[in-house]
């Protein structure tokens, strides 16, 4: 016949009734109450909740009882928190532990050579347990057959699970191809004169409408290198409106103006910028 298993909160439960007990036996010795006996005492698994169970000879005895030691209550919990050494460990659901070994999160833990999916091929191998037909075969820490993920598959992971990256920005990728677009990064805006016909491009972080501004729109692009500011024309707000609004990487093309260092693109020109999958967010027509 198979034993029963006595697991942490069963040990934990079996303490805490031995502790209860010597004090439920001060409590009635000290305060004259009705004689009673710990008979069990329930934990829950997260250790959050524990029921305590008590008997005595008479019912009634057994009323007055449980109303004086439910008053006592919080002393007993102050008192078995200085007899009892409990560490109560957080444990991390499956949905926490994959997301953070999407995001990189997991990998120092393995080591330098491990990557994002080894980890996530960890994660799976720890979160389902082992069966009684293969409990008794060792385990072995063998690397996962996964390839690591592209720059690509960790940009789309990074904003999946945080809402940023920690690596390069996704216009860092691809600044060769914009450089052959003739697209300048945000940084080298300040350089050019005023007047000068320019291409900005990168991730749309804010889009403004301000009431008082009679229907312009001021996007903010973000690049590796900073931020431009554009202004678009009424017009062309309602002629390109499904770009400008839904787009998260637009191209912008229009006429340099650089005063008293106040830059920005005043647009002509409006193109979609479809350089990754990944969910970037902008705050908009706040």
């Amino acid at each position: 016949m198979p034993s029963k298993s006595f697991n942490r909160t069963d040990r934990i439960s079996a303490q805490l009734r031995k502790e209860i007990a010597v004090l439920v036996h001060a409590a009635v010795r000290d305060h004259a109450l009705p004689s009673v006996s710990v008979s069990d005492v329930e934990v829950t698994k997260d250790l959050d909740v524990a029921t305590v169970y008590v008997t005595t000879l008479l019912a009634d005895q057994g009323k007055i009882a449980t109303k004086a030691l439910n008053e006592m209550a919080k002393e007993f919990r102050r008192e078995l928190s200085r007899m009892l050494k409990i560490r109560r460990v957080p444990e991390l659901r499956k949905t926490e532990l994959v997301t953070l070994g999407e995001i990189g999160a997991l990998n120092a833990i393995g080591g330098a050579s491990v990557h994002r999916r080894d980890a996530l091929w960890q994660v799976e191998r720890a979160v389902r347990g082992t069966g009684p037909l293969l409990s008794e075969i060792p385990y072995e820490h063998d690397a996962s057959p996964l390839s690591r993920m592209t720059a690509e598959e960790r940009l789309v992971a990074d904003f999946s699970g945080t809402g940023m990256t920690v690596g390069p920005h996704p216009m860092r990728y691809h600044r060769e191809q914009m450089n052959r677009m003739g697209i300048s990064p945000a940084s080298q805006l300040p350089n050019l004169p005023n007047g000068k016909l320019v291409r900005a491009a990168g991730s749309v972080i804010v889009r403004q409408r301000p009431g008082t501004a009679k229907g312009f729109v001021f996007l903010s692009l973000e690049d590796e290198t900073g931020i431009a500011n554009a202004i678009i024309h009424p017009d062309l707000y309602q002629n390109n409106r499904v770009t400008l609004v839904s787009e998260r990487f637009l191209i912008v093309e229009g006429v340099l103006q650089n005063l008293d260092n106040v830059i920005s693109v005043k647009a002509n020109r409006i193109l979609p910028l479809h350089i990754t999958q990944a969910e970037t967010t902008s705050h908009d027509f706040h």
